[in-house]
């Protein structure tokens, strides 16, 4: 997350650093990684991604009960050809019904083990786009406010350099626009706002006649 985030932090590499000298640069910082927390986007994503992680620890589940109820009846059939009352013609379709047994489980075991492996696959997928969609509409945001205030440069405070030192080690707390950042995206309707922006293609509706 942090990697995705300091994407703000390198854009200021691009500016001149002469401006310095002239004393005119115009500076701001934002929090990142507490804009990502506390939009709540982010909030309404983490609750899907849980509710995917229930489902498919439920499925899992179901199919772990089953492999285990298999692995008892394969017990139970050994247990079967174990007794000497057991008449020679029983005991070879008992050892066959255990043979067929045997070979299902061991698909189960396969289709188990793929199972995990897909959905893990799919769940990291999921967290992904969920996470570079909603950094790309915090950063949007951020850009509307450097473009509003002409800023120059502007410094991600969650940011951290591959050293493990923030990116960023001290400013003033006045230059910091998160709170305005979290309040834009929180702002009740943008959602809305921004999926009619999404689709600019979309038929205009047309006038009520008078």
């Amino acid at each position: 997350m942090k990697n995705s985030l300091s994407i703000i932090s390198a854009l200021t590499l691009a500016f001149p650093i002469g401006a310095f000298a002239q004393g005119t640069m115009k500076i701001g910082t934002v929090d990142m990684q507490r804009a990502f927390k506390e939009y709540n986007k982010t909030k309404d994503a983490e609750l899907k991604i849980n509710d995917a992680k229930n489902a498919a620890k439920k499925e899992y589940d179901d199919r772990a009960e089953a492999y285990k109820k298999a692995l008892d009846e394969i017990n139970n059939l050994n247990k079967q050809l174990e007794s000497p009352a057991l008449s020679a013609d029983k005991k070879t379709a008992t050892a066959k019904e255990r043979d067929d047994k045997i070979a299902n489980i061991k698909n189960m075991e396969r289709e188990i083990s793929d199972f995990r492996q897909t959905r893990e696959r799919q769940l990291q997928e999921q967290l992904m786009r969920m996470r570079e969609g909603i950094v790309k509409e915090i950063t949007d945001v951020v850009m509307e406010k450097v473009k509003a205030n002409n800023l120059d440069l502007v410094f991600d405070k969650s940011g951290m350099s591959i050293n493990g030192v923030p990116v960023l080690m001290y400013s003033h707390d006045n230059i910091d626009f998160t709170n305005d950042i979290i309040s834009v995206l929180n702002k009740p309707g943008r959602a809305a706002s921004s999926t009619a922006k999404a689709n600019p293609s979309a038929a205009p509706s047309r006038p009520a006649k008078p």
